[in-house]
């Protein structure tokens, strides 16, 4: 049924109110007349018309005489008729009236005598009312105010006190209610209200719990990765300090691993810095129009010099129309900064790193394919999540911190793009690849 204001429903109410106890009240009447007594009432009107014959046929004079009178008295009373006759003076010379009931004027006769008034016959019948027709009348009023009480407890009074209810459930912290449905329009909004507050207060204690067991992994996992590179940075030093180093290149040995140690901790620092970052990133980004093309190429000159050192080529494709898009240039760096440091990290000496990027009509795509081992299967739907690191990402000879491609992925989402990855078929390495809108 469809919800009604209660300004509708109490309206439907008044109606029902007033209207149900007349119509049972009339039906029973009606029925009683014109079924029941139709014969009864045919024989009445019968009656009643010979009466007013024989009064308009009988001489005025005959309304005083006591016989003429009797005999009127006997057929109207027989008849259940009443009857006033009154003079020219409209003083009255007969009456008589049907007892124990009410009567209502049927006729009225007016004598003329040479062009003056000489009398007035008034004639009643008996008013007809029905015992049933009255009965019926009572039970149908109050048939219907009981109804629209039981009406009004089902669709006001029962959901609002659910929502009472309700409202101490949320309060002592317990989201599971349901409130029942409600045909009043008003009520069915606060209903739907208070089921969307319960999925909202729902939601937000869930995502409060999956924070916290964030901030937990969080904690324990930036407690681990500092632990393991200061525990071995001090040893060292410790060694360093006290001497028990005597030959050179032993010493010197040592202060590469605690310069190399020394770069681990900054490189944490400085993705732990950034993952901060990205809780408000999308109000943080500074974005301005940039020459993607030339961003990437300024990137792959940068790594140019490291990607020799470790002799690796770094083979770069790129579409040569300009385009542009909005961006944050230093977030941009970053992210495709972070792609090719661990393309570097996985790629062994004498090994190529391909980068292809080229324009399409809404976006530019990117692809940064490395000759690595690439990704297991077991790792690949979980390697953008933070601080997730496979097996291989753990040796130390790589040194992730497992915040790079998350970061890479956050930052690209923001700029309206996103970031897969996939193992090539043909050399087994892994290809990450990109994609952002440009300019419209």
């Amino acid at each position: 049924m469809k919800a009604l204001r209660i300004r509708q429903w109490m309206l439907i109410g008044m109606l029902i109110i007033l209207i149900l106890p007349r119509l049972f009240y009339e039906i029973p009447g009606l029925f009683d007349r014109y079924v029941l007594e139709n014969t009864k009432l045919q024989q009445q009107q019968t009656a009643l018309d010979t009466l007013v014959q024989e009064v308009s046929e009988a001489d005025i004079t005959h309304w005083r005489n006591p016989s003429w009178q009797e005999a009127l008295e006997k057929r109207s009373t027989t008849s259940n008729f009443g009857i006033i006759l009154l003079d020219s003076s409209s003083n009255e010379i007969y009456q008589s009236f049907p007892s124990g009931s009410e009567a209502t004027m049927y006729r009225e006769l007016i004598f003329m005598e040479n062009g003056h008034l000489s009398g007035k016959a008034l004639f009643y019948v008996p008013k007809h009312t029905s015992e049933l027709a009255t009965a019926l009348a009572i039970v149908a009023g109050l048939c219907a105010i009981l109804f629209i009480g039981w009406q009004m407890g089902r669709v006001v009074v029962k959901p609002l006190e659910a929502m009472s209810a309700a409202a101490r459930r949320i309060a002592s912290g317990d989201l599971d209610f349901h409130l029942p449905k409600s045909t009043v329009l008003e009520v069915a909004d606060v209903r739907s209200a208070f089921h969307a507050m319960g999925n909202g207060l729902r939601e937000s204690l869930i995502r409060q719990s999956e924070l916290e067991e964030e901030r937990r992994f969080f904690i324990s996992s930036i407690a681990h990765d500092l632990r393991t590179p200061l525990f071995t940075l001090r040893g060292f030093l410790t060694r360093l300090e006290r001497g028990l180093v005597s030959h050179p290149e032993k010493a010197s040995r040592y202060a590469a691993i605690c310069s190399k140690k020394a770069e681990q901790l900054e490189r944490l620092v400085s993705d732990l810095f950034s993952y901060s970052q990205l809780t408000s990133l999308n109000q943080s980004l500074r974005l301005e129009s940039l020459n993607i093309g030339a961003l990437f190429t300024d990137m792959v000159t940068e790594y140019l010099p490291t990607a020799k050192e470790r002799e690796i080529d770094l083979v770069y494709d790129a579409s040569t129309e300009e385009c542009n898009l909005y961006g944050d240039a230093h977030m941009l760096r970053r992210a495709i900064g972070n792609l090719i440091d661990n393309a570097l990290r996985y790629t062994k000496r004498n090994s190529v790193i391909t980068i292809h990027m080229h324009v399409e009509s809404t976006r530019v795509l990117f692809s940064i394919e490395d000759s690595g081992p690439g990704i297991s299967e077991h790792d690949l739907p979980h390697i953008f999540e933070a601080f997730y690191r496979g097996d291989d990402s753990r040796n130390p000879e790589y040194g992730g911190t497992g915040l790079g491609l998350t970061i890479a992925q956050r930052i690209l989402k923001a700029h309206h793009g996103d970031l897969t990855v996939r193992n090539s078929v043909q050399t087994g390495g892994a290809i990450f690849t990109g994609w952002m809108e440009l300019v419209s």
